[in-house]
Order: C-alpha cells, then sequence, then structure tokens
C-alpha cells in the first residue's frame, strides 16, 4: 500500500495501521471521530458521505458522533468494511481524496493542532492480573518463592472492577493520593500521601458488538468478535496504600485515582500480522477458557522516565506477548456468569512483565520493593515515584518496513492537595 500523504518510515501511524481517536482542534471545539495518518488526523466527520458499502452506507451517522461507542457496536464486518474504505481513499492511486484539494483541506488536520480525548464512553473497566511473571514476582515477594501464584492463578484470569470516571486521556497529570497506611508491620494506620507511589505498564482492549444480555456469556469461539482494539495504559499505583487496604476484597482507593491510556486505538484487523503464539498453558484451562487460534501479539513495549527538568531514562522494556492469559480468555471469563459487556467497555491486561529484570513492568519489581533503587540517566536513583516525575509508555509493532504505533501514555505526578 502506497498512502498520497509524505510521512516518515518511522511513523507509527502508516497507512497499514489506521488507528481511530476523537479530537478537537481550538477552531472547531466539538469532539470529532478521526483516523491518525502520518503527521496528520484524517477527520471521518467530513467525509462520512463517502462510506458507500452495504455495512455503512446506512450508518454514515456514526462518523459524525462525538465518540466511537456506535461503531465499535456494528462489529467485524463494519470494521473491515471501514478500514478498507479509509486505506482506499488513502491510497496513491484514489483520485477521491487525492484531487478534491478543498476536501482535503477540510478533511486533514495536523496531530500538532489537535487535542486528544477519551476515543469511548468507558460505561465498565475490568483490570486483569494475566502476566505470570508479574504475578510471580509480587507473589514471591510477599509470600515467598514456594507460595507465588495463588491456587487458582493457573486456572483462570484473576482481575478486579476499576473506576471507569478516573480513565483519562495520555497527558493528563495525576495528584499524588492521599490514604491510610502502616508505617510497619502491626503498627496503627496513619493518614498522608502515598509514599510508594507507582506504575503498571499494561494494554487494554476496548469492547465492541452489540452490547450483550444479561445471562448469556461471551463463547469463546467467538469473544474475537467482541474486541474492537487495544491502547497503551497506566494503572497508577499506591503500593503502600495497596498492601494495607487490599485484604480481603482487592485493590480499592489504591488504584481509583488514575488510570492512563493512550489516545488511538490500535485495531485487531491492524495487529493481525503481528499475531504470535499463545502463552504455553500448563496445566490447561477448563474446556470454556480454551482456544486454539492465536491471539497473542508481538507488540513491543517500552517505558520511560524522566524527573522534573531532567532528562528521561528507559526503565524498561517488555511485550505483550509474555502475557499468560489471552484477551479473549479474559473476555470470555469476564461473561461466564453471565455478566453483560457494552460497546465501549474497556478491559486491562494487568501489569505486563517478562522474566528478566529490565523487562519488569513496575517500579514495585524494577526495585524489587524498594531494595535495589533504581540509577536515572541523570545521576539521581528512584525506588517508587517522586513528584514531578513524567512516565512515559510507548509501544509498537515491527513490521517489514513500516511500524504500527499506539501514540503515547503519558502523566507527570503533580504534588498531593
Amino acid at each position: 500500500m502506497k498512502c498520497f500523504i509524505d510521512y516518515q518510515q518511522d511513523t507509527p501511524f502508516p497507512i497499514q495501521n489506521i488507528p481511530y481517536g476523537v479530537f478537537s482542534t481550538k477552531e472547531n471545539p466539538i469532539h470529532r471521530i478521526g483516523v491518525a495518518i502520518g503527521e496528520w488526523i484524517l477527520d471521518l466527520n467530513e467525509i462520512a458521505h463517502l462510506f458507500s458499502g452495504p455495512e455503512l452506507h446506512n450508518r454514515q451517522y456514526i462518523f459524525k458522533e462525538t465518540t466511537l461507542n456506535s461503531f465499535m457496536a456494528l462489529g467485524p464486518k463494519a470494521w473491515k468494511e471501514a478500514r478498507e474504505r479509509i486505506q482506499t481513499l488513502l491510497s496513491d492511486n484514489c483520485p477521491t481524496l487525492k484531487n478534491d484539494q478543498s476536501l482535503l483541506e477540510r478533511a486533514l488536520v495536523r496531530q500538532a493542532n489537535a487535542t486528544l480525548h477519551l476515543p469511548a464512553h468507558i460505561g465498565d473497566y475490568t483490570d486483569f492480573y494475566a502476566s505470570i511473571h508479574h504475578a510471580t514476582n509480587v507473589g514471591t515477594m510477599f509470600r515467598g518463592k514456594d507460595n507465588a501464584l495463588p491456587p487458582n492463578w493457573k486456572h483462570l484470569p484473576i482481575g478486579y472492577h476499576g473506576r471507569a470516571s478516573s480513565v483519562v486521556i495520555t497527558g493528563t497529570p495525576i495528584k499524588r493520593p492521599c490514604g491510610q497506611s502502616i508505617p510497619s508491620d502491626g503498627a496503627d494506620p496513619v493518614f498522608g500521601p502515598s509514599k510508594l507511589l507507582d506504575f503498571e505498564l499494561e494494554v487494554a482492549f476496548f469492547v465492541g458488538g452489540a452490547p450483550t444480555k444479561l445471562g448469556e456469556p461471551i463463547n469463546i469461539s467467538n469473544a474475537h468478535e467482541h474486541i474492537f482494539g487495544f491502547v497503551l495504559m497506566n494503572d497508577w499505583s499506591a503500593r503502600d496504600i495497596q498492601k494495607w487496604e487490599y485484604v480481603p476484597l482487592g485493590p480499592f482507593t489504591a488504584k481509583n485515582f488514575g488510570t492512563t491510556i493512550s489516545p488511538w486505538i490500535v485495531t485487531t484487523l491492524a495487529l493481525q500480522p503481528f499475531l504470535t503464539d499463545n502463552f504455553q498453558q500448563n496445566p490447561q484451562p477448563l474446556p470454556y477458557l480454551r482456544h486454539t487460534d492465536k491471539f497473542n501479539y508481538d507488540i513491543q513495549l517500552e517505558v520511560a522516565l524522566c524527573p522534573k527538568a531532567s532528562i528521561p531514562t528507559t526503565i524498561c522494556r517488555s511485550n505483550y506477548k509474555y502475557l499468560y492469559w489471552t484477551s479473549k480468555q479474559q473476555l470470555t471469563h469476564h461473561t461466564v456468569t453471565g455478566c453483560n459487556v457494552n460497546p465501549g467497555d474497556l478491559m486491562a491486561s494487568g501489569t505486563i512483565s517478562g522474566e528478566v529484570p529490565e523487562s519488569y513492568g513496575s517500579l514495585l519489581e524494577l526495585s524489587w520493593k524498594g531494595s535495589k533503587p533504581l540509577k536515572l540517566n541523570d545521576g539521581t536513583e528512584r525506588k517508587f515515584l517522586q513528584d514531578g516525575d513524567t512516565l512515559t509508555i510507548t509501544g509498537f509493532c515491527q513490521g517489514n518496513g513500516y511500524r504500527i504505533g499506539f501514540g503515547i501514555c503519558e502523566g507527570t505526578i503533580l504534588p498531593s492537595y
């Protein structure tokens, strides 16, 4: 595929990607749906009339809405038709956009001149615990190597219901949370700002397809039809608050103060060339969680930490393929009870860690509970995040002569209230 819009070969947004997002501009503050192409955004509101295929010719209005929820709800046939139509319109041998200068001037917006917003209304948000290396590391720290994984971990995808209201778009500052913690084991609790603030390197998917009905689970065989696409995510975590409050019901205020996602949803269609083997599961899960088709992806992930007014340090290099439980298994287990889901629901992977220390996806692991401080490029050290620190997550799939990217997932820590 050759695009008539010029862009650098290493752009994260080539014509092979076509990720969806929502943006506005100073001149037009209305939220609009667009796709990223090179340094530009193609405004789908301006070209909605050009979607003339069987799935979309009577639904052109969805590209004039302010979120992607309605488009997500249409399902795989419409997603495929829209992607192919956009790629055709952007191709060098299609004159429709290329030769219509007036339409092109209205439809193309420089990313540098746009403000990006949450791409969908997120009705519900669930966070899983799907990386075996992360779970083993954390379990080893707190329960010992011989008792690292809880008995259920290899039998079902563990997760918790998060707070959708505090999911924010990249660039949103995160205020250091206050809460209860204990200064030492057995001590009385104290109240104050979290001293052990952490990041979690995650990838999340948006649910698509028609809303499911209460009492009707999603079958593993067609779970992929309800997975629209993926974003990078940082599940900010206050480890000292978490330690005191998580027994017996799990994470609560230690994680509800902010969750950052990247702005562009990379679709499963764009990720197909980067399918890789699913993680080998032993023991084999129960039949409702088994699938033999590949639904794991080679997404290279990096995390950089930059102190205030300083230089960044890459502190982690990991990969999505390290997940033990696939997103199909996550979604299937989530709904096995009959829990209903809606287009725009967000489901996250949990911290993604690899086997080696450089691939650990949290400061809790990278500094091994604070016992091994990280040395940064500016000469300072970190056990956990300090005020003024900026944490940036990036991710990409490397193709033959092109790269599929997500945009950055970034936030800066502000002092507590």
